[in-house]
């Protein structure tokens, strides 16, 4: 549905809709003046440069609803510093009886941009149109984003930059390459030669890993196995021992940690944690495939079996 021009008086026009208002007004966005806080100030500031001034067709956003009426409700778009209207029947499927059985005041959204006018400073917006895999999804993100700019925001306190300054040498960096948060994730995981490679400045690189490190915390997964291995030479204990510390030393890496227990000779534990499971079962078993290899070179025999 085609809206031409959005006049408000005794009765408004909305997508063919007719509602009443209290007064004679004209609704553009362009001229709306929002009360920000200081976080958003702040969050517009460092992003501004790198994130487009209209949202597009399609996509989901962040949405605070600021005021409800009976046809719809406004929401400012916590991204972009602008307002959109969420039409009653974008709300959900159906005949809404009360339209604050469904949004109020103040309440936090996903919302789906379904029409953008730059001409005339227009946002049309939906929450019936969401699923409830984008709402998950979008909200993941958003927080990620969030916890992102509070790193960076802490990160230029101690080094006593200004923030737009730290965002430029290395936020901006790291927002292109991998996304803000999941830089700092990459920096927690692989260490400082993420930053260093990005041509960070080695000061900065420093405060940055302290940060990230001091406010993320890994959640790592775990896979296990039972490597059974011997070796009947004079000299077996010591060939075992080291077709262990050989296996160990070209896998190991920030993102997995490998552990070896023995059960009771000739079985040993193998536990390898990391941040995913496919990197867990990869570690593991170029682990468990390179004692075997050792331990059969030096002349004893090795066989390797998965825990489920």
């Amino acid at each position: 549905m085609k809206v031409e021009r959005l006049i408000f008086n005794k009765t408004k026009f909305i997508a063919g809709v007719s509602a009443p208002v209290e007064e004679e007004k004209k609704f553009s966005l362009r001229q709306a003046s929002l009360e920000l806080s200081k976080e958003s100030l702040s969050r517009i500031r460092i992003m501004s440069e790198h994130k487009p001034e209209w949202p597009e067709y399609g996509e989901l956003v962040i949405a605070t609803i600021e005021n409800v009426k009976e046809y719809g409700a406004y929401a400012k778009l916590e991204e972009y510093d602008r307002q959109g209207l969420l039409h009653i029947s974008e709300i959900a499927s159906g005949r809404i009886r009360k339209i604050r059985d469904y949004v109020r005041e103040n309440q936090k959204m996903v919302l789906k941009v379904i029409r953008v006018n730059v001409e005339k400073g227009q946002i049309n917006l939906s929450l019936r149109r969401v699923t409830k895999r984008e709402r998950i999804e979008k909200n993941k993100s958003w927080k990620k984003n969030r916890k992102g700019e509070a790193i960076l925001n802490e990160v230029a306190e101690k080094v006593g930059l200004p923030i737009e300054e730290v965002y430029q040498k290395a936020g901006a960096v790291l927002e292109e390459k991998y996304g803000l948060y999941e830089g700092f994730e990459e920096v927690v995981k692989e260490g400082v030669e993420v930053l260093t490679k990005l041509d960070i400045p080695e000061e900065l690189a420093t405060v940055i890993v302290q940060v990230a490190e001091d406010r993320i915390k890994l959640k790592m997964v775990k896979v296990r196995g039972v490597l059974e291995v011997r070796c009947m030479k004079p000299n077996g204990v010591k060939c075992i021992q080291e077709a262990f510390i050989s296996a160990k030393k070209p896998h190991k890496a920030k993102d997995a940690k490998i552990e070896f227990y023995i059960i009771a000779a000739p079985r040993y534990s193998v536990e390898v944690s990391a941040d995913n499971w496919k990197r867990a079962e990869e570690v593991l078993n170029k682990v468990t495939e390179s004692v075997v290899k050792n331990i059969t070179k030096a002349g004893g025999q090795g066989s390797f079996t998965r825990e489920k």
